[in-house]
């Protein structure tokens, strides 16, 4: 009798595992669904620097991490917040799991550092996002006017870009730009 309850209970402990690994693994195989628009340059005040907006959106059921910037219209590029009136550079932001990580005039934002050239209105400048889970999402983002805000634009497609050739991150991961 001993011996059958001592089964049954090891049958239980072992079925209780498995229930809670099937769970976490459900869990864990979630992934980012990451996309981005709302993206502009206002056209650069000076020869040698420049700022960039955009917000990413995370239909995914995992968070993610926007690492790095990089461009062919600078030298570099750095991730900065702002808060209380006080710009940051920051290393990386959080795109959460279902929601969006903004950058907006005021807010977060990109600098363009040692521009290879002043872009104009009507100029697009090319960045890749890197992020830690989803790899690298490429991105238009279109010179506006110095002074544009798109919170202030009227209208159908003020503002807007997508993903190079409309692709997600996760048919980006792992790809190289050459």
């Amino acid at each position: 009798m001993r011996r059958r309850l001592l089964g049954a209970a090891l049958a239980l402990v072992a079925a209780a595992s498995l229930a809670g690994c099937s769970d976490g693994g459900a869990e864990a195989s979630g992934a980012p669904e990451l996309s981005v628009d709302g993206a502009f340059m206002p056209q650069p005040v000076n020869a040698d620097m420049a700022a960039g907006f955009f917000k990413v959106t995370n239909k995914g059921s995992a968070a993610d991490q926007l690492t790095s910037v990089t461009s062919p219209s600078a030298e570099r590029v750095t991730l900065h917040s702002t808060k209380d009136g006080t710009m940051r550079e920051q290393d990386a932001f959080e795109v959460p799991a279902d929601g969006t990580l903004d950058f907006s005039r005021g807010g977060n934002h990109l600098m363009f550092e040692e521009l290879t050239g002043r872009p104009a209105v009507g100029d697009t400048v090319e960045v890749t996002l890197h992020f830690s889970e989803s790899g690298e999402i490429e991105v238009s983002l279109p010179v506006k006017e110095a002074t544009y805000n798109p919170a202030k634009a009227s209208g159908p497609g003020h503002g807007t870009a997508h993903p190079a050739q409309g692709r997600t991150a996760q048919e980006h991961h792992g790809t190289v730009r050459s």
